[in-house]
């Protein structure tokens, strides 16, 4: 009998990441894979009883504590002495520091993929340089890293974080099945007070600073001056939201925003939308864009990072705006409003896009691609 593959998968943050694993795990070979979960208790247990077969929880913190990661690290270790996988497979930039330490020393595939390199968050240049030089030294002790977008392995690339042939580019993707479901049973707009006769500006995502939900309510006031009837959803929670509401308000939009707080299947809440944004200040990938293009939504994006290899600017599937700019989100919601012609192409070559480029079990089978090749070159 074939021994199957052991994949210790280390993960900390859940958010994008948690989704991005449920995805990639539902298309892995069961009969060739056996696929560990190793993360922090931001993940629900019964979200990966069926895509897993095992699920370890400890103790590990998004923020930098050198006793708390150091506790972290212990537990790791002991977690990949016990599990003995081929391959330890680490996502994102607390999960790939912890992991790559804790994995030192032992004979493994050691696969990281940063979700967005750290250093190209807006945090300041003393923090940017610190975590390049983490990502340099930790590289040394990486056999391969997976790239969501290929703007995040020129970035990598560009800033000398380890030689080119370390890097691999697996555009993201989406678990289109599951997106459907939520589609299919899409939030009705009564329900949770919108007027039937409103042009709805909604947006999927944390409300904090990466998500620029100052930036969208800025531009909800000047869109509210030009299309009276216009309404605002954000889909999400988090620490700007108390800022969010004093600005709608003072700027009489109160009546005209919806803000949902954490929900369960937030695509569903996509169905009420009329044109769907997302205006990050830094950008991995941006995995509700091919989300949004499955729900047949016209689409108004920052052009930062990974997003303008998945947005074609105007001459396909979206209008792309600078960062921080609440007058070019509001020009380009505008223009939306005024043109159905635009509406409707940018609409149906964006459905188009997510089953030619952006479906999870593409994203599944080029993983395990990777693996063999690197257990063959392993071998050799």
């Amino acid at each position: 009998m074939q021994t199957k593959i052991k994949v210790l998968h280390i993960a900390q943050a859940a958010g994008g990441v948690d989704r991005y694993l449920r995805s990639l795990l539902k298309y892995f070979d069961r009969e060739k894979f056996e696929n560990i979960l190793l993360c922090s208790y931001d993940f629900n247990k019964d979200d990966y009883d069926e895509i897993t077969d095992d699920f370890i929880q400890i103790n590990m913190q998004r923020e930098i504590s050198a006793k708390d990661d150091l506790t972290s690290i212990k537990q790791v270790r002991k977690a990949i002495k016990s599990v003995k996988p081929d391959v330890v497979y680490m996502h994102s930039s607390k999960a790939g520091a912890i992991g790559r330490i804790a994995d030192l020393g032992i004979s493994n595939i050691k696969i990281y993929n940063p979700h967005g390199w750290a250093f190209n968050m807006d945090c300041g240049k003393k923090k940017q340089a610190m975590y390049r030089i983490i990502e340099k030294v930790l590289s040394l002790f990486t056999t391969q890293f997976v790239c969501i977008s290929k703007a995040e392995k020129e970035s990598a690339v560009q800033n000398k974080i380890a030689n080119a042939k370390k890097f691999n580019v697996i555009l993201n993707g989406i678990d289109i099945e599951n997106c459907n479901k939520q589609l299919n049973n899409g939030i009705l707009r009564e329900k949770i007070g919108i007027p039937e006769d409103a042009f709805v500006i909604g947006q999927v995502g944390r409300i904090s600073k990466q998500k620029s939900p100052d930036v969208f309510i800025r531009a909800a006031a000047k869109i509210k001056e030009s299309i009276p009837n216009a309404y605002f959803v954000l889909v999400g929670d988090g620490d700007m939201k108390d800022e969010i509401l004093q600005y709608a308000e003072e700027n009489g939009l109160a009546d005209s925003l919806k803000i949902t707080g954490w929900v369960e299947n937030p695509l569903s809440y996509a169905t009420t939308f009329d044109t769907a944004l997302l205006l990050s200040r830094w950008e991995g990938f941006g995995l509700v864009l091919p989300e949004y293009m499955l729900a047949q939504k016209p689409i108004v994006a920052c052009e930062t990072d990974a997003i303008p290899t998945l947005i074609d600017n105007r001459v396909k599937n979206g209008l792309l705006v600078p960062v921080e700019s609440s007058q070019a989100v509001c020009d380009a919601v505008t223009e939306l409003y005024n043109n159905s012609q635009l509406r409707t192409k940018l609409i149906e070559n964006g459905k188009k896009a997510v089953y030619e480029k952006f479906d999870a079990q593409r994203v599944s089978d080029e993983h395990k691609k990777l693996i063999f090749n690197l257990l063959f070159d392993k071998k050799e």
